[in-house]
């Protein structure tokens, strides 16, 4: 028995020293994962003492739900911190990695630990990658309570998780954090001697953790990653982190931006709205945001020409052909020369007077077209090429508008004989469309006035 102790003290040991090693290769991020409620940082309005989702947790009564937020806010330790407040078994999968067969037997072991029992939190990451199938094979686990479902996504769960699955689970918008908070997170992983860099003679001066976490847009463990690599830097310095380290560590930096995500939706919707209200300042920030993101310049040139088009029309028409100045400009000059001619485009449809009334007129005549289907061409307004065309009466009757006065034949009507006359635009009082509905005022009283002398 004396031996069996013996030998078993090294063994102990070793492993003791296997988990200090394993633990030091963590990244920092990772060792400095919440533990609890109180250690969480931002999510202020969702975890605020008293709130409805604090309580549940820590009463342990959790339900199934949807985590919805950007990269680094505390998705994945808030399932951490749901299964360990609940005293239940944690199992993760990432919907990248994972396929059917293996939610399956994530399932089914689920199933066991609920037939003893036992409780299972089921953190989904990326659940919006699965599709519907895979989405389905989660329903009646759920609904039974054999597991605790909590879906992590930073796209908008309406657009991309099934009704059946929303139906069963409470959507929990979690919000990027505070350049503030990120700091306070940055100067605990500092201090702390256990998990964190303290008594690792690593010093950051304010200043500079308030770069970092500026940097790190809104996302906790990128902040805490670029403070550990800052710290490898600065080894070789003393351990004092200087701007100079600063430089290297950000000198790649780049903001959140999803190509075909509801950012990417989001910020062309600002861009839009932003010239529509006569904003050039907010139209110019968001183009550059969108650039600066990878957007293709081609398609904000696109879009740009469709705002000339749709929200500038007829009050300037010179937007629309500067719009296509533009984007050939960009087509031959290319990035990142084109852009400003992007950037001027931006600024100037901006800047000029605004009218949708070409639009609104053209959606109009598109609601009477399906309405009235296909209602006869008038015969005075039809061609007669043929004698027999004519014998018909095509073309009888029509007035040649240059021989009459003020070269418009006031009583001549244009319109189907079913629908009678109608009015689709109407032009505003701003830019050229002034002098438009001048005269379009005038000439529709004028035939106003000849019909009803005619009647």
């Amino acid at each position: 028995m004396s031996r069996a102790r013996r030998t078993s003290t090294p063994d102990a040991d070793l492993l003791a020293v296997d988990g200090e090693r394993q633990d030091a290769l963590r990244p920092l991020a990772e060792r400095m994962r919440p533990r609890s409620l109180d250690e969480m940082v931002g999510q202020r309005r969702l975890l605020a003492p008293g709130s409805a989702l604090r309580r549940a947790v820590e009463s342990g009564r959790v339900h199934s739900m949807v985590l919805w937020g950007p990269p680094g806010c505390g998705k994945t330790t808030l399932a951490l911190l749901l299964a360990q407040y609940a005293e239940a078994d944690f199992r993760a999968i990432s919907a990248v990695l994972s396929g059917l067969p293996e939610v399956r037997q994530v399932l089914a072991e689920a199933a066991q630990r609920f037939a003893e029992g036992r409780r299972t939190v089921l953190f989904v990451d990326e659940v919006h990658r699965f599709n519907k199938a895979q989405q389905d094979a989660f329903l009646p686990h759920i609904e039974r309570g054999s597991i605790v479902f909590v879906g992590a996504t930073t796209e908008n769960p309406s657009f991309e998780l099934n009704s059946a699955l929303l139906s069963r689970c409470r959507v929990h918008v979690m919000e990027a954090v505070s350049v503030d908070d990120i700091v306070a997170a940055l100067q605990h992983a500092l201090d702390d001697t256990g998990r964190g860099l303290g008594g690792q003679g690593v010093a950051v001066e304010a200043a500079l953790l308030r770069e970092i976490a500026g940097a790190a847009d809104g996302d906790v463990r990128r902040a805490l990653t670029l403070l550990e690599i800052a710290a490898e830097l600065a080894a070789d310095e003393g351990g004092r982190v200087t701007e100079q380290t600063l430089l290297q560590v950000l000198a790649d930096r780049t903001r959140r931006f999803d190509k075909g995500g509801e950012q990417f939706y989001d910020q062309i919707s600002a861009l839009h709205k932003s010239v529509r209200s006569s904003n050039p300042d907010a139209a110019v920030y968001w183009l550059a945001r969108m650039l600066d993101g990878g957007c293709d310049p081609s398609y904000l040139a696109r879009r740009l020409t469709r705002m000339a088009i749709e929200d500038i029309g007829l009050a300037d028409p010179r937007a629309w052909q500067m719009a296509l100045d533009a984007w050939d400009t960009y087509e031959r000059l290319g990035s990142p020369e084109g852009e400003l001619a992007l950037a001027q485009l931006a600024i100037y449809l901006a800047s000029t007077a605004k009218s949708n009334a070409a639009y609104a007129a053209f959606n109009a005549a598109g609601a009477d077209v399906r309405q009235y289907g296909t209602a006869e061409v008038p015969l005075h307004l039809r061609n007669a090429p043929t004698r027999l065309m004519k014998q018909l009466g095509y073309s009888k009757g029509y007035q040649y508008d240059h021989d009459n006065e003020d070269g418009v034949a006031l009583e001549q009507t244009g319109f189907p004989e079913a629908m009678g006359e109608r009015v689709y635009y109407q032009p505003v009082e701003r830019g050229l469309e002034v002098k438009l509905k001048e005269k379009l005022d005038r000439l529709r009283a004028a035939r106003e006035h000849a019909r009803k002398a005619r009647d």
